[in-house]
Order: C-alpha cells, then structure tokens, then sequence
C-alpha cells in the first residue's frame, strides 16, 4: 500500500510538472506574439523627382484620316482596295450592287426621252399655229420633271459607289463581298500613317489643370517597360455634357512605336517637383503616417502633394531620417508597441 501510494505521488508530480511547462510555454508564446507588439516593416523616406499628373486613357489614330461608309444600303459587288493600298481622292474603292438602280435610271431616261421629243413636236406645232400654248407649257413641265428624275436617278447610281474621301493609305478594310451594309458600317479607315496623335477624354475636374504644351508620359500594353512621350497639342473649347468630360488631342514624336488603333495609358504633367520627400504607396492613412520609436508607432499628421502608383510626396510635417511604418495594419494605434520585422533600428523616444 505504501508502495502504491509513493507511485501515486510521483506520477501527480509528473502530471503538475507537465502542466508547469505547459504553462510557461503558453505564456512565453503568447508574451513573443503580444507583449513584444505588433510586426511591422519600415523605411527612411528617400528623396526624388516628384510628378503630379491627369490621367486618361486614349486611342492612338493619325492626325489626318477620314472613316469611310456607303452612302445607301446594300451588298457589297466589288472591292477595289485593300489595307495597306495607296488611293487618291476620289478613286473608286468598292461598290454596291446596283443592278436596280440602273433599272430605275433606264426607265426615267426613257420616259426624259418621250417627253424630249414630245416637247420638240409641239414646239414644231406651235410655231405653225395648230398647238396651243398651254398644251406646249403642259409638254415642257413633263419634260422639266422628267429630266429632274434622270439627274436624280444618276445621283442615286453613283451613291453605290464608295469613294476615297481624301488621299492616303488604306489603313483598315472591312466588309467583303456579298455582305449587306447599311450606311452606318465603317468600309474603311484612309488616312497618313504619320503624323500620330492620342486622342482621351479627361474629366472636366481635371481639364482646368490641363494647357497646350504640356508634357504626357504614355504606357502601352504593347510596350510594358517604355514610359514614351508626348505633348498636349489641342484641348477642345466645349465639353460633353452626358460624360463630363473634354477632348484632349497628345502630339506624338515622329518615331513613337505606337500603332494606329491602339489602346494607351496617359498622364498629363502638371507640376513636377526634382528633389521631393517620397514615400511608398500605401503608406498615408487619413492625411498621416505612422513612424517608429524605440518600440512604439507614432502618429505623424502630414502634407501629402503628388500621388503615384509608387510614391507619395510628403510636402510637410515628416523629417527626413524618420523610420516610416509601410503599410500599417489597420488596428494599428498611435502609441501601439510594435517591433521592427525588417532589422532596422527605430528612433529612440
């Protein structure tokens, strides 16, 4: 019985112990997760060129260029240019079935003819005295009809033809043959390769930033690691009242890579600032910062200026060696104890 009751003890020692440990374990984690404070990542602000911008987006087109359609509705007979082809004023590019149009003109053309003739018989007749007047007048207003409907007709004939409006290249050809259009399908796209102009729509709480002569820093999908150039050439005086906002006309360089048609990013430079206090994106909460201090964060109010999708320019109210929390947590408090993630040693208090 002693015996059982010494085991006994030993093995509640044991079972204390193991909780001790336990315990002290918990505590010592909960203490490295809470009581050392919340982990943050800092940096010192660095000194750079500072860009305050408008942003759009816009289509690259060129400076001289017209969209072609048919005049009326119908199918499409012919096809006489095609992209890339050099065409002049006026040439014939592709034409539509006017197979009853030409029906139409040969039967007013007929009846112009009748009464062409008619009208010279009773002038005949009047001259001698058998016609009337009256009958002559009657005979030339069918006459004068008739030719108005021929003229008409004629014109109704050519507007089946589609013609270049100005000279240039083909820059873009759609429709085939045998597809029925109606006036509002775009045929072709005729214009200069070169010169090439942006053309955006920016927001009219923006456009009063905006003055010819600006600098634009363009990105393009099909360029990725290029910021190119440009410049503010026009700014439309009359706004559209149902999008709010302006059109806006970029100049391009003559050897901008760019291609007609596409899609393209723009940031309009309004103020540049070269040796500017910036911060990384994301680091501004509510018009303040948050630095470190020996353990604790700091609630710093500040004076942001340009914003970018990088940086930030701080204009007042941080100094330049402060130790900047990026990104900081969202429960994060002025006073909080914190503990630097990243090795970098905070002010002291």
């Amino acid at each position: 019985m002693a015996r059982d009751r010494t085991r006994a003890v030993v093995f509640m020692r044991k079972i204390v112990l193991v909780l001790v440990v336990a315990v002290l374990a918990a505590a010592g984690l909960v203490y490295h997760v809470y009581g050392r404070g919340t982990a943050v990542t800092v940096a010192n602000p660095e000194r750079g060129l500072a860009i305050e911008s408008v942003y759009a987006t816009g289509v690259v087109e060129p400076v001289t260029w017209a969209q072609v359609s048919a005049l009326v509705q119908g199918r499409i007979a012919a096809v006489r240019a095609h992209d890339g082809d050099r065409v002049e004023e006026g040439q014939l590019i592709a034409r539509l079935d006017d197979r009853e149009a030409r029906a139409v003109l040969h039967q007013v053309e007929a009846r112009e003819r009748y009464w062409q003739e008619e009208l010279a018989r009773q002038q005949a007749l009047e001259a001698r005295g058998v016609a009337s007047r009256a009958t002559y007048e009657r005979t030339q207003s069918e006459y004068l009809q008739a030719k108005a409907a021929t003229a008409a007709a004629r014109q109704r004939l050519e507007d089946f033809n589609v013609r270049a409006p100005i000279a240039g290249t083909v820059l873009r050809q759609d429709g085939e043959v045998g597809e029925v259009v109606d006036k509002q399908k775009i045929l072709f796209s005729i214009g200069q390769p070169k010169p090439l102009r942006v053309t955006a729509d920016v927001d009219e709480e923006d456009i009063v930033h905006l003055v010819p002569g600006q600098k634009v820093l363009i990105k393009a999908d099909a360029f990725p690691d290029r910021t190119l150039p440009g410049t503010v050439a026009a700014i439309t005086p009359k706004g559209d009242p149902i999008n709010k906002s302006f059109r806006v006309r970029v100049a391009l360089p003559p050897d901008t890579p760019v291609l007609v048609g596409m899609t393209v990013e723009i940031n309009v430079v309004t103020r540049e600032t070269p040796d500017a206090l910036l911060i990384p994106a994301g680091t501004t909460r509510d018009g303040h910062v948050f630095v470190a201090e020996a353990d604790r964060a700091r609630r710093v109010p500040v004076k942001i200026g340009a914003r970018g999708a990088a940086q930030t320019e701080i204009v007042e109210g941080l100094a330049a060696d402060s130790l900047v929390i990026l990104e900081p947590p969202a429960k994060l408090t002025d006073g909080a104890r914190i503990r630097i993630a990243n090795g970098a040693k905070a002010h002291p208090r």
